[in-house]
């Protein structure tokens, strides 16, 4: 597969199916992935593959926190807090497009309750992945981290796999590093969801639109 194929292939998915992804294809993605590039090859990633009984466990455990109230709170801030336009229209198209698909309208309150409950379980994705960092890094890391989850994304692609890249699933910090064990220094930058796409679901069958080179690009010659 060319690698311009795969970039326009990428697309976040919410709807999966059981099928299991073999640890020896989440092991090669890795593999892959490991040669993005990093400022002084710092390679700040450090990487949780949860699958199984874990991944019930775990998306529990979110879940509950997310419908008892608990407030959600990412260790970095992911979104600015004040939005301005272009973003916050692209954010508020982005948001009309997934509820269009999945025939939510603005006043269900329960279902979009529901909808965006889903993340919490990775979408019902067999493969959780959550992406850790060591917090003594600065913002350059956080550059070099996002070539490193798009190398992941890209190599699941070459694999037949689809991926979600989800901010949701670094909201609870505290209980992910708890219940993997992992050192409260690292700050948990995200998750991803894994596995083979359910193309019939109604909620893949849209594509966000991307802005034209000429909108986003100068030429000094």
């Amino acid at each position: 597969m060319k690698i311009s194929d795969a970039l326009r292939a990428r697309k976040s998915v919410r709807a999966f199916f059981a099928q299991d992804v073999p640890r020896t294809t989440i092991e090669s993605i890795l593999d892959a992935a490991r040669w993005a590039p990093s400022g002084t090859n710092t390679q700040p990633w450090q990487v949780a593959v949860v699958s199984g009984a874990q991944k019930q466990k775990l998306q529990c455990l979110l879940g509950n926190a997310f419908r008892t109230g608990q407030k959600p709170k990412m260790e970095y801030r992911y979104y600015p807090q004040e939005w301005v336009e272009p973003f916050l229209g692209r954010r508020r198209a982005c948001g009309y497009q997934l509820f269009a698909a999945v025939n939510i309208t603005r006043a269900d309150k329960d279902k979009r309750l529901e909808q965006w409950a889903a993340n919490y379980r990775a979408f019902d994705a067999p493969v959780m992945l959550f992406f850790f960092m060591d917090e003594r890094l600065d913002k350059g890391s956080y550059m070099d981290f996002g070539m490193f989850l798009q190398s992941v994304m890209l190599a699941a692609v070459e694999h037949g796999l689809a991926t979600c890249p989800q901010a949701a699933l670094g909201e609870f910090p505290g209980i992910v590093k708890t219940f993997l064990g992992y050192e409260k220094n690292l700050t948990l930058m995200c998750g991803m969801a894994l596995g083979f796409e359910n193309p019939d679901a109604p909620v893949n069958a849209y594509r966000t639109p991307r802005e034209s080179v000429e909108s986003f690009t100068r030429f000094y010659v």
